[in-house]
């Protein structure tokens, strides 16, 4: 009896050291999924749009960033500082708990455990991702020649918005103070997006709105808020914790019909989406 308990013991803490190697099964959280009433799930809004730099390394939880998601039920959403794990897990959230189903393209610019966790020799890929209730195609994925500070890309899809196909852009440029470096990347991106006469281009520019660097995807698109120009005395609102536009959702080819600002807890930008038009 005393060599069948030890054994119990023994197989025991095996089976603890185990799951600390390899983690949970199943997403933190996950097991309290019923938790949220049958009338939240719903279908996608559709013509809606949303770009959000969801923070990353943050001690936020992919429910809680899930859940904000879910409030507004955009058609196509843009996420920047992603790790592909985290999208998974919001993906698996989105579907599961509010009948929310995408598809999913990532712009990889990154491997990195510090960021995104993994094992030193397989460390989690980092960057930018496009989740969209319709199929993507014609997926391109660009690094920019130099990152600046950290690596810096895009990546550009073709999916369905107002019934009609459009090029989708989703960017993450160069951190402050490398004003630059950003002018290079927006070369590199305006050039793709002048190509598209209907073109939605998402994304963390890290810029406000008069900054010169930016004046390159200014030339090629308009911001979804009328009020918001280049211009030191334009009146835009902010899309950070500190109080700057740094996000946006440019149209080229397109009519917003509205868009809103929505600050959450779970990230230090806050959630752009707008609506557009229908064709």
């Amino acid at each position: 009896m005393v060599f069948a308990r030890g054994t119990r013991v023994f197989a025991g803490a095996m089976t603890v050291a185990w799951l600390g190697l390899v983690g949970p099964s199943v997403p933190s959280g996950a097991l309290s999924a019923g938790s949220v009433p049958v009338d939240a799930v719903r279908d996608v809004v559709p013509n809606r749009v949303l770009t959000w730099n969801i923070c990353n390394p943050c001690e936020t939880g992919n429910a809680g960033r899930a859940a904000e998601i879910a409030r507004f039920a955009p058609q196509v959403i843009g996420l920047q500082e992603a790790c592909v794990r985290d999208v998974e897990r919001i993906r698996s959230y989105l579907k599961s708990r509010y009948g929310l189903d995408y598809h999913v393209e990532y712009g990889t610019v990154l491997r990195s455990w510090g960021r995104c966790g993994g094992v030193p020799w397989s460390p989690g890929a980092y960057g930018q991702a496009i989740l969209s209730a319709a199929p993507m195609t014609d997926v391109v994925k660009v690094e920019y020649p130099d990152g600046g500070s950290e690596d810096r890309g895009y990546i550009a899809v073709t999916t369905t918005v107002s019934d009609r196909p459009v090029r989708v852009f989703n960017t993450h440029l160069a951190q402050r103070r490398q004003e630059a470096v950003r002018a290079d990347q927006i070369a590199v991106l305006a050039a793709d997006v002048a190509r598209h006469e209907r073109a939605i281009v998402l994304g963390d520019f890290n810029a406000v709105p008069d900054a010169s660097e930016l004046n390159g995807i200014w030339a090629l698109a308009e911001d979804t808020d009328p009020e918001c120009q280049p211009s030191a005395t334009a009146t835009c609102e902010p899309t950070t914790d500190w109080q700057s536009k740094f996000d946006y959702v440019f149209l080229r080819g397109l009519v917003p019909l509205g868009r809103h600002v929505e600050p959450t807890p779970y990230s230090d930008h806050h959630i752009l989406h707008t609506d557009l038009e229908a064709s």
